[in-house]
């Protein structure tokens, strides 16, 4: 990302009330794949879960990421 598009996030990323709506949609999604996963027998579809996974959890680090990439 360039230093406009983290700029541009700063906003969200500063405001509590939204962060922590994001992370709690974040982790809603995280348990609702775990639960796919556990019934999944598609290596493929495993993979593009885990995937999916290690995505949302970013979301906990995004206040930092963005921070430091608007500087």
């Amino acid at each position: 990302m360039n230093k406009e598009t983290y700029r541009s996030l700063l906003p969200l990323v500063n405001d509590k009330d939204m962060m922590d709506k994001l992370k709690e949609y974040a982790q809603s999604r995280i348990t609702y794949f775990h639960h796919i996963l556990e019934l999944q027998k598609d290596t493929d579809r495993i993979l593009e879960i885990q995937g999916a996974i290690a995505e949302l959890r970013r979301i906990n680090t995004l206040r930092e990421e963005v921070i430091k990439g608007s500087e």
